[in-house]
């Protein structure tokens, strides 16, 4: 590649090398960094995020301003609301979120634990208007 901006480097991270950690977009779920972000120069960000609270609120109506977005779900299942359809992804399946897309994670099981892929990296979340009524989670026992 001619264009030093579109770079990428060599990146090679084991479950060791990086935590869980709290801090993310989401006080009640842990991210753990997977090197994407500084191996592609913050074009794509590739990070697990994993339960760590109830879905007491769930993440309310929003929309991201990303190109591209996918979750893959490693364990577990989430309810999620894209527009006015409710999407149960349990472990396997992988969704695509579409630019601009309103959605609502509003219901996950303690053990969820999904596979984020975002470009660019440095997305952000921008709260939205819900175009309908969302379900009440399930407590966890």
């Amino acid at each position: 590649m001619n264009n030093p901006e579109l770079q990428t480097i060599f990146s090679h991270v084991k479950p060791s090398d990086t935590d869980f950690v709290s801090g993310g977009l989401r006080d009640f779920f842990t991210y753990r960094d997977l090197g994407i972000e500084k191996a592609t120069g913050g074009r794509v960000i590739a990070q697990l995020v994993k339960a760590n609270q109830p879905p007491e609120r769930g993440t309310g109506w929003h929309v991201h301003e990303a190109q591209f977005h996918i979750v893959y779900m490693l364990k577990g299942w989430a309810r999620f609301m894209y527009e006015n359809q409710e999407t149960l992804v349990v472990a396997g399946d992988c969704v695509h979120q579409a630019p601009g897309i309103r959605h609502f994670l509003f219901d996950y099981s303690p053990d969820m634990e999904y596979l984020e892929v975002v470009g660019p990296a440095a997305f952000s979340s921008i709260d939205a208007q819900g175009p309908c009524a969302v379900p009440e989670p399930t407590p966890w026992v």
